[in-house]
C-alpha cells in the first residue's frame, strides 16, 4: 500500500493546453516507502523534483511526501470514506462539502470510526489528520469527488477504498452501518452502469 490520497479536485480545463492543470484543493500526496531501496530512491527523487518545481516563482500547490511509516497513507481512508464516497447518492452526485457538512456529527462519527480501524491495524494517532482539519478543508470542496463524477458519467468501475474499509471493519469485528450504507449505494450505482452499458 503506497498511496491513498483525497481527491485534489484537479482537472484539465478544456480550453487550456495539455500542460495546464487546475487544482481546486492544494494537497500533499503521501506515499509510504517500499522494501526495495531502488524504488524508495525513485520515490525520494520524485519528491525532491516536485518540491523544486516553481511556476512564476511560486511553489506548485501539489507535493509528493514520502514517509517511512506504512500507516501515514492510511490517514486518507477517513477522508475518502467521510467525503469522497459519500458524494455518490442514488441520484445526482453531491459535492464533498455537502457530503461532509450536510451532517457534521455523522461525518465526525464515520471519520472517527475509520481512524479507529487504522489504529487497530497499527497506525499511530500521530499518523492521522484531525477531523476538524479535514472538515475545514472540505468547506472549499465544491465539486463531487472524482469517483462520484466517474460513476455519474457511467463508469462501470472505480477504485473501491470504501469496500476495502467495510471488509476490513467487518473482519476486525468493527462493522459500521453508515459505511455499509455508502458501500451499498456505490454498488447500486455501479450496477446501474453495468446494466445500462
Amino acid at each position: 500500500m503506497s498511496l491513498c490520497s483525497p481527491d485534489p479536485q484537479a482537472f484539465r480545463p478544456p480550453e487550456e493546453g495539455a500542460n495546464v492543470l487546475h487544482v481546486g484543493l492544494p494537497t500533499n500526496f503521501k506515499a509510504a516507502t517500499f522494501e526495495d531501496e531502488g524504488a524508495n530512491a525513485l520515490l525520494r527523487e520524485l519528491e525532491a523534483d516536485i518540491d523544486a518545481v516553481t511556476l512564476d516563482g511560486k511553489d506548485v500547490p501539489v507535493k509528493l511526501k514520502v514517509f517511512d511509516s506504512l500507516f501515514v497513507p492510511f490517514a486518507k481512508w477517513s477522508m475518502l470514506m467521510t467525503g469522497n464516497y459519500r458524494c455518490v447518492t442514488p441520484a445526482e452526485p453531491r459535492s464533498i462539502r455537502d457530503a461532509v457538512h450536510g451532517d457534521v456529527e455523522l461525518s465526525r462519527s464515520i471519520y472517527g470510526h475509520v481512524d479507529a480501524i487504522t489504529r487497530k491495524l497499527g497506525a499511530d494517532a500521530e499518523d492521522q489528520v484531525p477531523f476538524e482539519k479535514y472538515a475545514k478543508a472540505a468547506e472549499s470542496l465544491l465539486k463531487p469527488s472524482s469517483a462520484a463524477r466517474a460513476i455519474a458519467g457511467g463508469a462501470p468501475f472505480v477504485e473501491r477504498v470504501d469496500l476495502l474499509i467495510a471488509l476490513i471493519s467487518q473482519q476486525l469485528g468493527m462493522p459500521n452501518e453508515e459505511i455499509d450504507r455508502t458501500v451499498k449505494t456505490v454498488d447500486s450505482r455501479l450496477n446501474e452502469s453495468i446494466v445500462s452499458g
